[in-house]
């Protein structure tokens, strides 16, 4: 499939078929993440796949919605605050952007495979590290539910036309609304 294929036909996922992803494109996945750029390539992600049914019914607990009770599979993708790079000029954390770049890897290689995902910030934390026993320092930033997709159309995507997101740079003077 052709790179600007993948951007188009990948859309948020959210009825899938109850197989699971075989290992092999699992992996395929995996790699797409773990190969993302990340800040002075400190790779502060950790990647942790749920697939056994018992710990997917406690981690469906954390975000309560009808579709995500039913995906096969999750991956539950976490950053590491200790070994993310920060700015030397404010501080800033970098973790959560290199994890974002990371997920998009895995969302668009996972599209040019056949399966489905979509991206979960609205879960609770808490019991996610509770139920992972995630240490001290390790964050999970994101749920990308995977699997097969009910075949569907996809919707339209609606994005904003490009004159409303490109600007030329001007020193001096605020974007306009």
């Amino acid at each position: 499939m052709h790179f600007n294929q993948i951007l188009r036909e990948r859309y948020s996922i959210r009825e899938y078929k109850s197989s699971k992803v075989s290992k092999a494109l699992l992996i395929e996945v995996l790699e797409a993440g773990r190969l993302a750029p990340s800040a002075a390539n400190k790779q502060p992600w950790k990647f942790i796949v749920v697939s056994e049914e018992e710990n997917l019914t406690q981690l469906k607990e954390a975000y309560s919605r009808e579709w995500f009770k039913k995906v096969p599979q999750v991956i539950v993708i976490c950053g590491d605050h200790s070994q993310s790079w920060k700015r030397s000029f404010d501080g800033k954390d970098h973790c959560d952007i290199d994890a974002a770049i990371a997920i998009d890897h895995m969302t668009l290689r996972a599209t040019e495979l056949g399966l489905g995902t979509c991206w979960v910030c609205h879960f609770d934390p808490e019991l996610v590290k509770n139920l992972l026993q995630l240490p001290e320092g390790i964050e999970p930033i994101a749920l990308l539910p995977i699997g097969y997709p009910i075949e569907n159309k996809p919707p339209y995507k609606i994005r904003k036309n490009i004159e409303e997101v490109v600007f030329e740079e001007k020193f001096g003077q605020s974007l306009k609304k």
